[in-house]
């Protein structure tokens, strides 16, 4: 009888902290991991040049989700860029990113289960800059001198893409895979002779360390780079509701840096990078802001997607095909601009370039 009532006080004991374990799991806030592949100025926890930059300066998600305790905001800013934001999706570290077009496309090939759900950091221009008394007055020189740009990053293929359109290839000259500090550091050093890049080129041109001989700003538009809001396709199918307000949230971000009256105010925001505003300035000249900020996925977006994993194939960068049906996912971004009132609010392009009938 002891025996018995033994037995049953510990299956008692066991089923009491059974449900206390299970109510303490279910009271723990569910954390929204939010990546970001790039890092501000000494390596501050903020960018610039996107509407997700504006997001997390502005904390539009920690203010969609302010009236919700269980549920919390947890950004990470990669040094390593889009391959790190990869290596962290396949690792189940993060639920939504910020991510340029070729490792996108690296993860979408190599079996990463993730979700396009709205454009960020479209139709960004790339910078080539060269160290002082270099002699280097055009890109057809770059042949055989050491060139900084960071591999696997959307720089990287619209680099190469470039250096195709001036008659070179990759191998013509000497890559150096760089970060943006290790750029800065190199370029002022002349270790190297020239690099790809943004605002950090800039930058440094700005401070006479550099000179900037060329941007695809006003050439070609394919030379341009492409950049999204990445979702995790395990987090999205458990939590779809969640989702939509996270894409509402973007998308707030994405209106308020689009409007013309905010550019003063929005630069100013981005400064929080580290990013001097008068460099910033630049960056955007002679560009609408709803040009650059649109989260739409149209038919220029989805083409230029198309032809980047061609060509990254083509260029040895993606070693198998890359398919790309059924990976954007426009439900969330169309419901929010639906609830927002934004339909019309951006125009949309077709894949030739120009201008549709939204």
């Amino acid at each position: 009888m002891k025996l018995m009532s033994l037995a049953r006080l510990a299956a008692g004991a066991a089923l009491t902290l059974g449900f206390f374990l299970t109510a303490a799991q279910a009271e723990e806030p569910l954390v929204i991991h939010v990546g970001y592949a790039a890092i501000g100025v000494d390596n501050r926890p903020f960018a610039e040049g996107t509407s997700a930059a504006t997001a997390r300066a502005g904390e539009y998600l920690e203010k969609e989700f302010a009236n919700d305790p269980d549920i919390k905001i947890e950004w990470t800013f990669f040094k390593g860029a889009g391959p790190a934001v990869n290596e962290a999706f396949a690792n189940e570290q993060l639920d939504f990113a910020y991510q340029g077009d070729l490792p996108s496309l690296i993860g979408r090939a190599t079996g990463l289960k993730t979700k396009y759900l709205l454009a960020s950091g479209a139709r960004k221009p790339l910078y080539l800059a060269i160290a002082k008394d270099s002699g280097i007055q055009k890109i057809e020189e770059l042949k055989g001198r050491k060139v900084a740009l960071q591999r696997g990053t959307n720089g990287h293929l619209a680099a190469i893409k470039v250096l195709n359109a001036h008659g070179l290839t990759e191998r013509d000259v000497q890559i150096v895979n760089l970060d943006s500090a290790g750029t800065v550091a190199a370029l002022t050093s002349k270790d190297i002779d020239a690099a790809f890049g943004d605002t950090q080129l800039i930058n440094l041109a700005a401070k006479g360390s550099a000179d900037v001989i060329y941007t695809t700003k006003g050439d070609d538009p394919r030379f341009g780079r492409n950049a999204g809001i990445i979702g995790r396709e395990a987090f999205i199918e458990t939590h779809p509701e969640i989702t939509q307000r996270v894409v509402d949230a973007f998308v707030k971000a994405a209106q308020w840096s689009s409007d013309e009256p905010n550019r003063a105010a929005l630069f100013e925001l981005w400064h929080k990078s580290g990013t001097p505003i008068p460099i910033i300035e630049e960056y955007f000249s002679n560009d609408k802001l709803a040009y650059r900020n649109s989260p739409l996925i149209d038919g220029l977006l989805v083409s230029q997607y198309k032809e980047q994993a061609t060509k990254s194939k083509e260029y040895g960068l993606i070693r198998r095909e890359v398919d790309l049906e059924g990976w954007f996912e426009p439900k969330y971004l169309n419901d929010a601009l639906e609830r927002l009132n934004l339909k019309s609010f951006w125009q949309p392009y077709g894949a030739d370039g120009k201008p549709v009938a939204s």
